[in-house]
């Protein structure tokens, strides 16, 4: 059997050779042809052909979205490396423990985030860090150590032409970490198969069209973001919007103005769009498929979105099945309220009792939700004891959520196996949170919850028990930050005289969620008091 190259290289060439003018990317204000756009591409790739980079090789990227992100993915495909893109949102101890298990070969990063890795970069196997110094919007006025090397002198160092690197199912395109429950981040391995079978499923099932202007606001280094709709936009002759940050009067202009027809948010974002002056008048009739995910979409959302004639189709899924596992079609938004939708196409889905890993067949009886398919990962990066855990030898993907599938197919998600929070699209680990916040001196005990917010559907609360005295959300805040990122950092605080535990020793969490819902909804008007130091609105 003849395997086919599926690179995304390949798709790129064909547009810049067949519509070389036509835009491919918008960013900053300019735009970028496929034309210019491939030859972007291919100046990196060659410098990096040029440096002995190749396969087995990785290349990170440390900075927010911009060109050179998506530059940078396509460049590492070119030469056949993997691409380790990083949460900018992390904090420098974060960086440095994906970076130290990751070790790249090459390290781009923009000025900011360079500043957090730099205390660190002699302890990283990085031969060639590159410092992005091209992009104007990425400047900062850090100060770095001499190690960090021009990105643009060093793309621009080679000469000659870098023929494509062919790529097949089963070679690794990207590694994508993700948070996890004990703390340790793990880097889900992602193949060019994997990303591949994703964009025939998306295909197959989304209103999609060549020529697509996709609006690119979720973050990059997440697969809903990059591979939901960003890079097969690219493969298939669209335009991407690249914007740096979400930002939602600035969103709702670009669909109107730019005639936006896809993109992928998390509920967070459409409704702080639905808040913008001038919603209710926009004209949003070029949006025809706007996939949310990352977090259940509240049906008053859906609804909101309905009146204005956008029809929002939900899907779910994980890194591990980058990212689409089931999706909801738009004709069915109304009609299966809080569904995420049936199996893809190439697919599979099922329901197991999480006990006996025994098949569910009856309807709405809940389970585990194990998923199956090309579009699945094989496990984790250096970490075999988590992939033995998570991925079964018949090669189903063990996701930790709790649903049901309803008498006419359709999968429901109502609760997850771990203690995860999903606070604006983002996956937060409590523990990982209590672990930092237990090192505080004042703290003897605490327990890290999720608690309803209107703007990012769950909050952190923290619950603590002290040693003496009282203390402070800013302080408990200002003390995690040293070790943490911010959008993980409680919004919500209560001291208790003991935080519950059970008589394992565990932290008692089915009565500690009740307690807390109880006595936030009793103090929701109250800003202060003894046991309540929580800000409604605490900045991110």
């Amino acid at each position: 059997m003849i395997a086919n190259d599926i690179s995304p290289v390949r798709h790129l060439q064909r547009h810049a050779a067949q519509h070389g003018a036509a835009t491919a990317v918008v960013y900053e204000g300019r735009e970028w042809t496929y034309r210019e756009f491939a030859d972007e591409i291919h100046r990196f790739a060659a410098a990096l052909r040029a440096d002995g980079i190749g396969p087995g090789d990785r290349i990170a990227y440390a900075g927010v979205n911009s060109i050179t992100f998506i530059a940078g993915y396509f460049a590492a495909a070119w030469v056949g490396a993997a691409f380790v893109p990083l949460n900018f949102r992390l904090a420098g101890p974060e960086l440095r423990a994906i970076l130290l298990d990751a070790r790249p070969d090459v390290l781009v990063a923009e000025p900011y985030h360079a500043g957090l890795i730099d205390p660190f970069l002699g302890e990283l196997s990085v031969r060639r860090p590159l410092l992005v110094d091209d992009d104007a919007a990425a400047a900062s006025d850090v100060s770095l150590a001499a190690d960090w090397q021009s990105y643009e002198a060093f793309r621009r160092s080679a000469t000659g032409e870098a023929p494509p690197v062919t790529r097949h199912e089963d070679d690794l395109a990207v590694v994508l970490y993700t948070s996890g429950t004990t703390g340790r981040s793990k880097g889900v391995l992602l193949t060019h198969g994997n990303i591949w079978w994703n964009w025939v499923n998306v295909d197959t099932v989304v209103d999609t069209r060549v020529g697509d202007v996709y609006l690119a606001v979720a973050p990059l280094f997440h697969i809903g973001g990059l591979n939901a709709l960003t890079l097969r936009t690219l493969t298939r002759g669209g335009t991407v919007v690249v914007r740096r940050a979400f930002d939602p009067a600035q969103a709702l202009d670009d669909l109107v103005n730019l005639r936006v027809n896809t993109m992928f948010v998390v509920p967070a974002m459409l409704a702080a769009i639905g808040r913008q002056p001038g919603f209710a008048d926009a004209d949003l009739t070029a949006l025809r498929s706007t996939i949310a995910a990352g977090a259940p979409v509240p049906p008053a959302l859906i609804a909101s979105y309905a009146e204005r004639g956008v029809y929002l189709q939900q899907a779910w899924g994980l890194t591990e099945t980058s990212p689409f596992a089931t999706y909801l079609e738009s004709g069915k938004t109304l009609d299966k309220l809080g569904s995420c939708g049936v199996p893809m196409p190439y697919t599979e889905v099922k329901i197991v009792d999480p006990a006996t890993h025994a098949e569910v067949d009856e309807a709405t009886t809940t389970g585990e939700l194990w998923v199956r398919g090309p579009n699945v990962s094989s496990g984790y990066w250096n970490n075999p004891e988590a992939t033995a855990a998570a991925f079964t030898p018949e090669g189903w993907f063990r996701t930790g959520d709790i649903g049901y599938r309803d008498a006419d197919g359709y999968f429901f998600i109502v609760d997850r196996l771990k203690d995860m929070i999903i606070s604006g699209g983002e996956n937060v680990y409590p523990a990982e949170i209590e672990n930092v916040l237990n090192a505080h001196p004042m703290i003897t005990d605490v327990a890290v919850v999720g608690v309803p917010d209107e703007k990012w559907g769950e909050a952190v609360c923290a619950v603590v028990s002290l040693r003496e005295g009282t203390i402070s959300l800013d302080e408990v805040r200002d003390f995690a930050a040293l070790s943490i990122a911010r959008y993980k950092l409680p919004t919500r605080l209560l001291v208790w005289d003991e935080v519950p535990r059970n008589g394992a020793g565990k932290l008692d969490k089915p009565t500690i969620r009740p307690r807390v819902a109880e006595y936030i909804e009793r103090h929701r008007e109250q800003m202060t008091g003894a046991s309540f130091t929580a800000s409604l609105q605490v900045p991110r």
